[in-house]
């Protein structure tokens, strides 16, 4: 069996858990592989694995690559990460803060850029939303392709999977749950050349992703939030991150070390 194989049927049997193969790969434990083939043929969404010549280099260069990517969609979205913008933020976003993420999203779409999100209710919705007219949306989701989580962007999760790219590093019929969101968010800043925050609170998950970004050497910018809310945007600013209004201003943020 090839090495190929090998990491799609190990992916299947731990459901897409990191350290489970890896504990496997690493202690070489065990494994029965008599139904391995059987398995692997019943996979109904594309893969790539990172054995894979197309696997994205952005995703191997990180500590914890995923070994298996399950898609839908325009595969080459992400085969730069230097056209790729990940926009991330609160899931309980206020009307400003959906406003810009929409608008910023949807600028650079039309200008060409990718714009990654988790396509968690709030920002990462209205950002999607944004960047899908132009072809340009990609979500990472921490389920199955085939589950919908938010339930209510069943249908955006659709449109993106048609018209955009949807990947996860769970096989099919795997249910989100709490331990899945930070894995997913470290693919997110690893395929992203810029991480924008469009709204935060400091205790949230989006800082997780801006850590992760920070590490890989990503560009982190704030859209700016009101003086008198708490908000982890303006925490960044404080602390040096660049300030965006609109989406030129992320594109010289990015020009800045890339420049065309």
């Amino acid at each position: 069996m090839d090495a190929k194989s090998i990491l799609l049927y190990l992916t299947l049997i731990t459901h897409g858990k990191w350290e489970e193969i890896t504990d496997i790969l690493q202690t070489k434990k065990k494994v029965n592989f008599d139904h391995a083939e059987e398995a692997i043929k019943k996979i109904k969404s594309k893969v790539v694995t990172i054995v894979d010549e197309e696997y994205p280099k952005a995703l191997k260069d990180i500590a914890m690559p995923p070994y298996v990517l399950f898609y839908e969609g325009n595969w080459d979205l992400i085969s730069d990460k230097t056209k790729c913008v990940a926009y991330i933020g609160s899931r309980k976003a206020s009307p400003y803060g959906k406003k810009m993420a929409y608008e910023i999203s949807n600028d650079l779409a039309k200008q060409g850029f990718t714009v990654v999100s988790g396509l968690a209710e709030g920002i990462d919705t209205e950002a999607a939303k944004g960047a899908l007219p132009h072809g340009r949306a990609v979500a990472v989701i921490g389920n199955g392709l085939d589950h919908y989580y938010p339930r209510e962007n069943s249908e955006l999760q659709r449109a993106i999977k048609e018209y955009g790219l949807l990947i996860s590093e769970y096989p099919l019929d795997t249910r989100s749950s709490p331990e899945k969101f930070p894995m997913r968010n470290r693919i997110i800043a690893a395929l992203s050349q810029a991480v924008v925050v469009g709204e935060a609170h400091k205790r949230s998950g989006t800082s997780i992703t801006v850590s992760a970004a920070l590490a890989y050497g990503r560009d982190v910018c704030c859209v700016p939030f009101q003086a008198d809310k708490e908000s982890f945007c303006n925490h960044l600013i404080k602390e040096g991150a660049p300030l965006v209004e609109c989406a030129q201003d992320v594109l010289e943020v990015m020009d800045f070390k890339y420049a065309k």
